[in-house]
């Protein structure tokens, strides 16, 4: 904590409101995104299932957020999930995902409508086109909490993302989180992958949409 002094109440005077401007390496992700050959291997109870799909991700940039002398910037996200030539969700995921510019942290919130969210940080330099974040249970800082059945019968232990910026309109994702599967000996690796191309680009924040007035 001494990266911002005893005083833990004041916030940052003459924040810069333009969130695309300080996004750090998450800037290249502001837009909307689809992507039409990812593939997920999934636990089934003969063995693992490879699942292709279809995804759109959409990142917004909202205003700046402080806590105390803390300052983040950040994306609003939305993943939505569909299996090809189908309607119906396969996967549906909210959350932020978060940079300080001051430390390099990056953090991404997770939250699914099967009752399970958690919080993962990484770190990165301002410019990097590669990074990483990652959660693990148990954690007060970077942890996975999930409802009573998916803790006893799928029970996630941790959690890791991988992001890179391959252009100015692509990126690709390879996620790995690590479950213990009721009656099974080893932890299941969970795993999805994806690459996007940009197919809309960001709206600004109410902030930086006010000052440009």
């Amino acid at each position: 904590m001494t990266q911002y002094g005893e005083d833990i109440y004041t916030e940052p005077e003459h924040v810069d409101v333009d969130t695309l401007a300080n996004l750090g390496p998450l800037a290249p992700l502001a837009g909307r995104w689809a992507g039409a050959k990812g593939l997920d291997v999934n636990p089934k109870a003969d063995g693992p299932l490879r699942q292709a799909y279809v995804e759109t991700i959409d990142f917004q940039p909202i205003d700046p957020q402080a806590n105390g002398p803390q300052l983040l910037y950040g994306l609003r996200y939305h993943v939505h999930v569909t299996k090809p030539g189908e309607v119906e969700t396969y996967h549906d995921q909210v959350g932020y995902w978060l940079w300080e510019p001051a430390t390099g942290m990056l953090l991404q919130t997770l939250a699914i409508p099967r009752g399970q969210s958690l919080l993962a940080r990484g770190q990165a330099a301002a410019d990097a086109t590669r990074f990483e974040v990652s959660a693990e249970r148990g954690s007060t800082e970077n942890g996975i909490t999930s409802q009573s059945f998916l803790e006893e019968a799928f029970r996630t232990v941790s959690y890791r993302i991988r992001i890179a910026i391959e252009g100015a309109d692509r990126f690709a994702y390879d996620e790995d989180t690590v479950l213990v599967v009721r009656g099974k000996q080893q932890p299941f690796h969970h795993t999805d992958r994806n690459t996007l191309t940009r197919v809309a680009g960001p709206v600004r924040n109410p902030l930086a949409r006010a000052a440009a007035r």
